[in-house]
């Protein structure tokens, strides 16, 4: 009974070592996924008379990081709707002096509060200084 048991542990023990092994099929070597990047589609170009590229110059067929950008957010130029285009004719054409009309003293404007007025009229700074008051 001994010697079984003493069997039994020793195959197991080997066992458990021969896990810890890196070779043969139990090899562990991968292609790094971070090291893959996407890469632009190739473009044909319309004619073969082509001038090398200028070094530092956006890839054509990449455009510009603002666009992209832009493009990300908006997706880009989308068809007005019936009712857009229908308010948008009714308003007409805008004034072509309006933006000087808004700073005039004469325009009528709507109050929006003591609070707005406080808020925009508060002292720049970081707020340290700050308190705050709960009227009673």
């Amino acid at each position: 009974m001994r010697n079984v048991k003493t069997a039994i542990l020793l195959v197991s023990g080997s066992a458990m070592l021969a896990a810890c092994g890196g070779g043969g099929i139990f090899n562990r070597d991968r292609p790094d996924e971070f090291a893959v990047q996407r890469q632009a589609p190739l473009v044909i170009p319309p004619d073969f008379t082509l001038t090398p590229p200028a070094p530092g110059a956006p890839r054509p067929a990449d455009g510009t990081a603002q666009q992209q950008a832009l493009d990300a957010l908006f997706g880009g130029p989308a068809p007005r709707s019936d009712i857009e285009t229908s308010a948008l004719d009714r308003a007409g054409p805008a004034a072509p002096s309006i933006r000087s009309q808004i700073g005039d003293e004469a325009t009528n404007t709507v109050a929006k509060g003591r609070v707005t007025r406080d808020i925009i009229a508060a002292p720049e700074g970081d707020g340290q200084n700050a308190s705050t008051v709960i009227p009673g």
